[in-house]
């Protein structure tokens, strides 16, 4: 009899796990549980000021939030950002072409349970030269996808001591001074970095000193360095699978680099492509290639959490990335620009300085949000559309029967290109 509830015990723990409601459609990896601010209440965005009622600070600063935008533009701060636990930032409701946080850091530190989706995060040469574009430190179950990440000072993104963090389909590129630098991963674990574009960053594409697995992403224009292991004391272990290095007209020959004896590296399907001759014809990454950086082979994988059905070959992932990577429902100018680098396989693209040298940030056209009534983050056409009430907000928070909230069906509606 005990052994039968023993069983049953574990039948039902099994359920629940299998159960566990993720992120929202096409969530993967070990941040994909990320609750966000499911259930809470939702703050409007109703301008671009720096601080105050209605602006993107003041949005993120008190958790259980689902944050929508009604307008659309740059947001220009003068100090860090901090974002509140159990928060989602849903970017794609901005109209438009969309929003851009620039000027300064966005910072997750503590953080628990946020869903960054379709957002545009841009440091300045004005900010302090220590400071990272993104910073998720001490973070749990964080998911980031489709944004785009750039001209950060020291890394255009930080993640220390954190666990169970996604970065999909982002886009991460030119690093500015004085490092000019991808992204520094100290001591995360359970880490997954899939479907990613790195581009024009001097190194750390990125600096893998983690537990992490690095999936289907596209690497092109590095200077120093591509991707770069831990060396250091610590253990770290690194699954790298499928992804493509391009070299462009920065590009040293590391594309792989930096690695230690106390880097465990599993490995499997990557490509480099180095002649820069404007074809992707490039060829397998070898053993030997990781030997020689001091690497630690491993046989098997080690961090596994990617579903196995979704790893794409590194030519197939190079497409896809190319035409989803970074805050891509309209792309602006910038990221517009960089993807196009990319494009041209290995002739155009530049490591930068300031984001001077590349125009700056520009203005963007207004454009208008839909009518709201009940201010429950959905429109009313599409309450009306799917017989929900436009005047009770009540109805925002309902579960569907596939575990998303009437509010979550709408922003996963929106997510889809």
């Amino acid at each position: 009899m005990k052994k039968f509830f023993l069983f049953l015990g574990l039948a039902l723990c099994v359920s629940f796990l299998s159960a566990q409601q993720i992120a929202f459609p096409g969530a993967d990896g070990f941040g994909k549980y990320a609750k966000g601010g499911r259930g809470g209440s939702v703050y409007h965005v109703t301008n671009l000021n720096d601080s105050g009622t209605g602006s993107f600070r003041d949005a993120v600063s008190q958790p259980k939030r689902t944050v929508v935008f009604d307008v659309n533009g740059v947001v220009k701060i003068q100090s860090k950002v901090t974002v509140s636990s159990f928060i989602t930032i849903a970017g794609q409701t901005a109209p438009g072409d969309g929003i851009v946080v620039y000027g300064n850091g966005i910072s997750m530190t503590g953080a628990t349970d946020v869903i960054i989706r379709y957002i545009r995060f841009r440091g300045s040469v004005t900010m302090g030269k220590g400071v990272c574009t993104v910073s998720s430190d001490n973070t749990k179950d964080i998911i980031f996808d489709h944004v785009s990440i750039e001209w950060g000072r020291w890394d255009n993104f930080h993640i220390k001591d954190s666990k169970d963090i996604t970065v999909q389909y982002c886009l991460l590129g030119e690093g500015i001074n004085p490092q000019m630098f991808g992204a520094l991963l100290e001591n995360p674990t359970n880490i997954t970095i899939h479907h990613c574009l790195w581009v024009d960053n001097q190194s750390r594409n990125p600096k893998a000193k983690a537990g992490i697995e690095i999936i289907n992403n596209v690497i092109y224009n590095w200077g120093s360095n591509g991707l770069v292991g831990g060396h250091s004391g610590a253990l770290h272990h690194q699954d790298i699978i499928n992804n493509y290095f391009i070299a462009g007209p920065n590009s040293s020959h590391a594309f792989i680099g930096m690695f230690s004896a106390t880097d465990h590296v599993y490995h499997s399907g990557n490509k480099v492509d180095m002649n820069k001759d404007g074809a992707l014809n490039g060829r397998v990454i070898t053993d030997e290639d990781f030997i020689k950086t001091g690497a630690t082979l491993e046989p098997k994988t080690q961090n596994s959490s990617f579903a196995l059905s979704g790893i794409e070959l590194p030519e197939v992932a190079y497409k896809n990335v190319l035409a989803q990577a970074g805050a891509s429902l309209k792309r602006d100018d910038i990221d517009s620009r960089l993807v196009g680098y990319v494009k041209t396989l290995g002739t155009n693209g530049m490591v930068i300085k300031a984001e001077a040298e590349v125009g700056g940030q520009k203005e963007y056209k207004p454009a208008k949000a839909k009518n709201d009534t009940d201010g429950d983050g959905i429109p009313d056409s599409w309450e009306s559309k799917h017989h929900l009430n436009p005047k009770d907000p009540a109805d925002a928070v309902l579960v569907k029967q596939d575990g998303f909230t009437n509010l979550e069906e709408y922003l996963n509606e929106l997510a889809i290109k």
